[in-house]
């Protein structure tokens, strides 16, 4: 199965994180489907840019959110 989740980037104490579609069996370092967004939570306020379109096709082709990626989404719209 198919997960939208956070794949963590950037250096010791300034995170930065992709938003990417991936294997839910693998681990999140794993190779990537597709990556469809960012997400920097050291900024003020946090910088997040996520394709809305990539995320409906994904999730129309059985992709799940993780709970992370579903609160960020929430507080979007």
């Amino acid at each position: 199965m198919l997960k939208i989740r956070l794949r963590r980037g950037g250096a010791t104490h300034a995170p930065f994180y992709r938003i990417v579609v991936s294997d839910s069996q693998k681990t999140p370092s794993a190779a990537t489907v597709e990556q469809i967004g960012h997400y920097d939570p050291k900024k003020k306020p946090a910088d997040v840019k996520i394709d809305r379109e990539r995320v409906d096709y994904w999730m129309s082709k059985g992709a799940q959110l993780s709970p992370t990626v579903k609160s960020i989404l929430k507080k979007l719209k």
